[in-house]
């Protein structure tokens, strides 16, 4: 086991950082506005395009991700920190154009299946939400699960426990303002991770001996990968990872709640520099990799030890152990950044997608929407049913939090049930959802029989193909699996055109007045 601190000053940190979140959010969210809808599920739509991408860079970066990416440099060299780092940075860039539009089309939205449901119908959109919520659920899973195992190597503290301190810390602020909450502590949470960076990196780097203990390691630790667009790489991790990490932001509510929730006129702006502060945190964490790679310096793992850890080893090295604190700090930051926008995403999706409107809020909303003037009984329903949101979505939080605990003491109690058949399950789904997304926002002939006989199809002959290939290890399969998704879903949404085009009404935004004949 690679130690950082203590277990008592493990649980020291875990106080202090959940206190200090807790704060936070409690003092930057005082005053009744962020109790209404648009302030709870869209922090008011006002959030600048800086601290707009600072949110949408750390929710991007998942905990485990700070590991996975040092372990790509150290096992792949420089092709597996490019495929591991680019695609994940061409996600949020793709979400720029996208964003806009669903912004344009839907300007008092909150999310995306809302688009859907607009665009299609009610099927169309019950089909949405099974993978949209599975994210949410995911989001949970994975954090409390998998961050809270590094974690807990790291303190010595049982898993247990810090899945239930980081699920209450992170629940607790979440239900006082909603995205407020989340896009505030979004800000610190990446300072922490930048900072933490910015000051175990030159230090380990000048104690390993500078340039000359990372060149040597650019190759890998078998020094076999040192050319960019390595074909072995870009075929077994490139092509996967980023079919898999495109889906994957296409059907994740937390970052198109964030295309809702930035001043429309810095969206775009808001997401091309997420991507380039996202990048910067695997791209400096990557040199660690580099330096345990070199043979030269002899920095080898505990047995039985995840390679995942070797950044920690290369820091242990080289530093004062206390020093891997800074990384835990990092770890805590990512972990509740993305745990905290999964719970916002659930929680918007349940109060505006499964909750929905009554005839009279809907009428009331039509009214909001073209600025015609409120009646007192107009008044009430907009008080009424803001209570009303906030109360679902602070109800859904907490319920995605129970579902997600529940699911991660499963991983951890069944044996031989791993955390990896959830995941594959996820990536599989969300691949056949990919194509008919951004169709729907770009090409007016889509119908909802191509969309719904093209996702049907792919579950069924492509997504098995991706599920074995992922169990036997097969990356022809697992590529198989997810080309053919793709291939798939285009080809029916192609060959299953809407006989009439879909329309939008004379404001230039959604319109569900043209039905589909198709």
């Amino acid at each position: 086991m690679i130690r950082a601190i203590s277990p008592i000053h493990g649980y020291l940190l875990l106080a202090i950082f959940g206190v200090v979140m807790i704060l936070l959010t409690a003092l930057k969210s005082r005053g009744h506005y962020w109790k209404t809808q648009v302030g709870f599920l869209a922090a008011g739509r006002k959030v600048s395009w800086f601290v707009g991408s600072l949110s949408i860079a750390v929710s991007w970066i998942w905990a485990p991700a700070l590991f996975i990416s040092v372990q790509q440099a150290y096992q792949q060299g420089i092709p597996g920190i490019f495929w591991f780092t680019f695609p994940n940075i061409i996600c949020l860039l793709i979400l720029a154009p996208l964003g806009l539009r669903i912004r344009k089309y839907l300007p008092d939205g909150y999310t995306q299946p809302e688009w859907i449901q607009y665009r299609f119908n009610k099927t169309i959109h019950k089909l949405y939400l099974f993978p949209f919520f599975w994210y949410q659920v995911m989001a949970v899973v994975v954090q409390l699960y998998a961050g809270g195992n590094f974690v807990s190597l790291l303190t010595g503290i049982p898993l247990i426990h810090v899945m239930v301190i980081l699920a209450g810390v992170v629940l607790i602020y979440s239900v006082i303002s909603g995205m407020r909450a989340s896009i505030m502590t979004d800000y610190l949470q990446y300072a922490l991770i930048f900072f933490g960076g910015l000051i175990i990196l030159p230090w380990t780097i000048h104690a390993a001996g500078g340039w000359h203990a990372i060149k040597p390691g650019l190759g890998g630790v078998t020094g076999l990968h040192k050319n960019l667009l390595d074909p072995q790489v870009a075929f077994s991790f490139g092509i996967v990872t980023s079919i898999g990490l495109i889906s994957g932001i296409l059907g994740d509510q937390q970052h198109w709640q964030r295309a809702f929730v930035i001043k429309k006129e810095q969206l775009a702006k808001a997401y091309i520099w997420g991507g380039i502060f996202f990048g910067i945190v695997p791209i400096g964490l990557s040199l660690l990799g580099f330096i345990g790679a070199n043979q030269a310096l002899h920095v080898t793992l505990p047995q039985g030890v995840d390679p995942a850890m070797i950044g920690v080893a290369v820091i242990v090295r080289y530093l004062p152990a206390w020093a891997v604190l800074f990384f835990v700090i990092m770890l805590l930051s990512s972990l509740c950044a993305t745990l905290d926008s999964g719970l916002c995403a659930a929680g918007s999706l349940y109060a505006v997608d499964v909750a929905g409107y009554s005839k009279e809020e809907m009428k009331m909303l039509d009214k909001e929407e073209t600025g015609e003037p409120f009646t007192e009984v107009d008044r009430k329903i907009r008080e009424e049913l803001d209570r009303k949101v906030v109360r679902r979505s602070r109800f859904a939080m907490v319920a995605i939090t129970i579902i997600g605990f529940a699911l991660a003491i499963v991983v951890l109690k069944i044996p031989n049930f791993s955390l990896k058949y959830l995941w594959w399950g996820l990536n599989a789904v969300g691949i056949c959802f990919a194509v008919p997304t951004v169709l729907s926002l770009y090409w007016p002939r889509l119908s909802s029989k191509g969309v719904a006989l093209g996702v049907g199809t792919a579950l069924v002959l492509a997504v098995p193909v991706f599920l074995y290939g992922n169990a036997v290890g097969s990356t022809l399969m697992t590529v198989l699996g997810s080309v053919g998704a793709v291939a798939i879903t285009t080809l029916f949404c192609w060959l299953l055109p809407r006989k009439v085009p879909f329309q939008l009404n004379p404001r230039g935004e959604f319109s569900a007045l043209v039905d589909d004949p198709s």
